[in-house]
């Protein structure tokens, strides 16, 4: 019997990734009958990580919107939903049959951003008798290998010489060719204030859909996720059009106060003044260059009323950080995936999955990630990260959570900021030192310590914060890591000024919280 999705004279067959979802690609500016688009929803791509149920459904329903607008211009276009009886849930034999059934003569796709993919579509390449090209997704403002020229003979790799390039060469808030707008290139000490209720955040923009039809796929397919859903009341955008609202949003309403309070947080407030774009944009909906020029466009017109710390913020996380991050994985793959520099060995507590702890921040950050599958950068890196890295956790662990459970997490993003960033798996590669913190930092930020059943003051007594031990014993154990890392020079020196009664009470301490982690 002939395939229901069997297409004659077909001569090109052109590939399209979940997280290739560029509208504005020149791919699509003509219509051409002998070129077929495919598309698929595979357990290929859901089951190599646990992710959450949030993450899959906008993924499948970006992707389902995509389809439909291409086929809306006149494209054709094969899409396999998960439940699909010919979708072999491969993508390689997905292509095969797809090849054999269509007579394609030749095989087009575009560079994927993941290495598993990369190495999986160049093996499929290589062992195909089409002509096969390959071509960039459009997206980027740098090239795989920008970073690793930029910096190559360098002894460091830092970020902020980066991001200056990246200004200078795209042209973004400079007064000339060599300086900044506001006479700085970093407003990053104006970025830090603690948020108190006040000024008053707008409601989160949500879309509120309903997307009942494609859980239902995904538990008859019995994918294995984790997190929580609202089925009627879907808040992530899945188009362009929603994107370009939530943007739109951003703008309008939180712009004014992003800068400000972007390290913030509070046990009221899930997303504070944040943009939520992330999404949007690491499946490519949206580009980076045309968010950050709306923001600038919007900025420039209400100048009185924004200061430049709340614009130059934003840009520096979009075009330094995240174009820096990317770099650093296309430089470091794939040896980056096994990099443990610290050896550390404990694995994730349970309550990562459930946010049952008695540690107000853990369980506020955790709780809003498996209800959202969000949660902002510092709550990422200074409090689920800060606290896997000062019990020791093996960085396989780390990775794997968070590129479940975030719904922008996709490994070229999630694997630098996670092992490089956050856990400093990769001995510093991206960071200086590693970031971690004492209950003081969170308390400095936060209302969490107000309260939590534990005492940001207190470090070995019953009713301390866990966060003060096991900082001071992380900075012990790890001594021989950190003793020529001159970031770390004052710390390591008030170690060496504690007393020894005082360190061994610690260093006990630390060992009760590393060994009975579900019970804090």
């Amino acid at each position: 019997m002939a395939s229901k999705h069997l297409i004659l004279a077909m001569k090109t067959l052109r590939l399209l990734l979940g997280d290739q979802l560029n509208q504005n690609h020149s791919w699509f500016k003509e219509v051409d009958k002998n070129t077929l688009y495919f598309m698929a929803e595979m357990r290929q791509e859901t089951d190599y990580v646990t992710h959450h149920i949030q993450k899959i459904i906008a993924f499948f329903e970006s992707m389902q919107n995509f389809s439909a607008q291409l086929k809306a211009q006149g494209h054709q276009v094969i899409y396999y939903k998960i439940n699909e009886s010919e979708n072999t849930q491969s993508l390689v034999k997905n292509l095969e049959k797809i090849i054999k059934e269509n007579n394609i003569s030749a095989f087009e796709y575009q560079l994927p951003d993941e290495y598993r993919l990369d190495k999986q579509l160049k093996n499929f390449c290589k062992n195909s008798s089409l002509k096969t090209n390959v071509y960039d997704t459009e997206h980027f403002l740098t090239k795989r290998d920008d970073l690793a020229n930029f910096f190559k003979g360098k002894k460091q790799i830092i970020m902020e010489y980066f991001y200056r390039d990246m200004r200078k060469k795209h042209n973004i808030m400079m007064q000339t060719d060599k300086d900044p707008e506001g006479g700085k290139w970093n407003f990053d000490q104006s970025n830090r204030k603690q948020w108190k209720e006040e000024p008053a955040i707008p409601e989160a923009l949500s879309f509120k859909k309903d997307v009942s039809k494609t859980l239902s796929e995904i538990k008859s397919a019995k994918i294995k996720t984790i997190g929580n859903l609202d089925a009627q009341n879907f808040q992530w955008p899945t188009s362009r059009k929603e994107s370009l609202e939530l943007l739109n949003y951003f703008c309008e309403h939180l712009l004014p106060h992003f800068g400000d309070f972007q390290d913030a947080m509070h046990t009221q407030e899930h997303y504070l003044f944040h943009s939520r774009l992330s999404f949007a944009m690491n499946s490519k909906m949206l580009h980076p260059k045309e968010v950050i020029d709306q923001v600038i466009d919007h900025w420039r017109v209400n100048s009185e009323t924004i200061d430049i710390s709340q614009v130059e913020g934003f840009a520096r996380q979009i075009l330094g950080w995240r174009e820096f991050m990317r770099g650093i994985y296309w430089k470091e793959m794939p040896g980056y995936a096994e990099k443990n520099k610290l050896k550390n060995t404990n694995k994730l507590p349970e309550f990562f999955w459930t946010a049952d702890t008695k540690m107000n921040c853990l369980h506020h950050a955790i709780k809003q990630s498996l209800d959202h599958a969000y949660a902002h950068h510092i709550q990422r890196l200074m409090i689920t990260g800060n606290y896997a890295l000062l019990t020791q956790t093996h960085p396989d662990e780390v990775d794997k959570w968070y590129l479940g459970i975030y719904i922008d997490a996709i490994e070229w993003v999630e694997i630098t900021n996670t092992r490089g960033m956050s856990q400093f798996a990769d001995g510093g590669i991206v960071a200086t030192k590693p970031y971690v913190s004492s209950g003081n930092y969170i308390n400095k930020m936060s209302n969490y310590c107000k309260s939590c059943h534990y005492n940001v003051k207190k470090t070995t007594e019953d009713d301390a914060c866990p966060f003060n031990a096991l900082y001071w014993n992380f900075l012990d154990d790890k001594r021989a890591h950190f003793k020529n890392n001159n970031r770390m020079a004052m710390m390591m020196s008030l170690l060496n000024k504690k007393p020894s009664n005082e360190m061994k009470s610690i260093k006990e301490k630390a060992q009760i919280i590393i060994e009975n982690q579900n019970a804090i």
